[in-house]
């Protein structure tokens, strides 16, 4: 994992009691670990939770915000990744209630605002449900911000549609940040299905037999770049709105 200087992880206990209080909230990044095809490890989402909250965190003074960051949570809802090998799982429920926990423990300590920065889609229902909970039952503001949303209409505008899983965008991210991991002979189209516009799928195997949407192929880490740079300001001007407007 990067570090940085904000990380509670390489804080005493003195030392993170006095920060939470100075500090305008605490980054939570929740990843996961679970298949990402045949060329990439299942390390991505947390790969890109590490890397991303740590840009986040680095770049906050110059949006004049104070952030600390917590460890990443490296396990999340990927039930219906669990076809295939080396995919870990929480249930819905017991997600929620580790995200409702470390943010009411963080809040317990002085800190007065969590915000959840997500690289997984399958944590988003489970980081709803928590984040309102937190918001509505403990003495803490909790915001929910999944990466991806910020940044959907660079990554549109360049790799078009079908770039998630495994695909353009998370393969030139990962070349981008942990190059040596890419397994970069098994790249090729991923010829997955459809999706399905009515019901959701229950297996990520019967949508795609190798685990992977889009062409990894079309990757390009210094889009990427560019594109980590700009989300990143953009998660962190709306934050700042969001925390001026009294949310």
């Amino acid at each position: 994992m990067p570090e940085t200087d904000r990380d509670l992880a390489c804080m005493t206990w003195e030392e993170v009691g006095d920060d939470l209080l100075a500090a305008d909230g605490v980054v939570v990044p929740t990843g996961s670990t679970e298949q990402h095809s045949v060329h990439l490890p299942v390390s991505v989402d947390s790969l890109r939770a590490d890397h991303l909250s740590a840009a986040l965190v680095e770049a906050a003074p110059d949006h004049d915000l104070h952030l600390l960051r917590a460890p990443t949570l490296p396990y999340g809802d990927s039930a219906h990744h669990m076809p295939f090998p080396g995919t870990v799982t929480l249930s819905q429920d017991t997600y929620r209630d580790a995200l409702i926990d470390i943010g009411a423990s963080l809040a317990e300590h002085g800190a007065e605002r969590v915000a959840f920065l997500n690289c997984h889609g399958g944590n988003r229902e489970a980081l709803s449900l928590a984040t309102d909970r937190l918001n509505r039952d403990h003495d803490v503001a909790a915001h929910f911000v999944h990466w991806t949303d910020f940044a959907r209409e660079e990554l549109e505008d360049r790799f078009g549609e079908g770039w998630g899983h495994a695909g353009d965008h998370e393969t030139s991210f990962v070349e981008l940040v942990r190059e040596d991991l890419v397994r970069t002979e098994r790249k090729e189209p991923q010829d997955a299905r459809e999706l399905p516009e009515t019901r959701s799928y229950a297996r990520f195997s019967d949508v795609s037999e190798r685990g992977g949407l889009g062409d990894p192929t079309n990757s390009d880490p210094e889009f990427m770049a560019e594109v980590i740079e700009h989300t990143t300001d953009r998660i962190l001007a709306a934050l700042n709105e969001d925390i001026e407007n009294g949310w």
